[in-house]
């Protein structure tokens, strides 16, 4: 009985409950983020890019092949 009480006392402190508050929020967010990227966002850049994929811009530097694909880093940083 006394573990539950202290149990009780630690999940009612403010902190634990604004955390998990903020848990719940923060993947709703996430959701509402990622339809808006996916849906809106991309769509425009891919008229405006001629309907390229840009996840698979990359540009070839030099004579040893090394490749950068910064599309794959920009559909990223879009997602976020």
């Amino acid at each position: 009985m006394k573990f539950m009480n202290e149990f009780k006392n630690f999940i009612m402190r403010g902190n634990v409950v604004d955390m998990a508050v903020g848990v719940v929020v923060g993947a709703a967010f996430k959701s509402i983020i990622d339809s808006l990227v996916d849906d809106l966002i991309m769509p425009l850049i891919g008229v405006l890019t001629g309907k390229i994929d840009i996840s698979g811009l990359s540009l070839t530097i030099g004579d040893n092949g090394l490749v950068l694909t910064y599309g794959n880093f920009l559909q990223q940083i879009l997602n976020s």
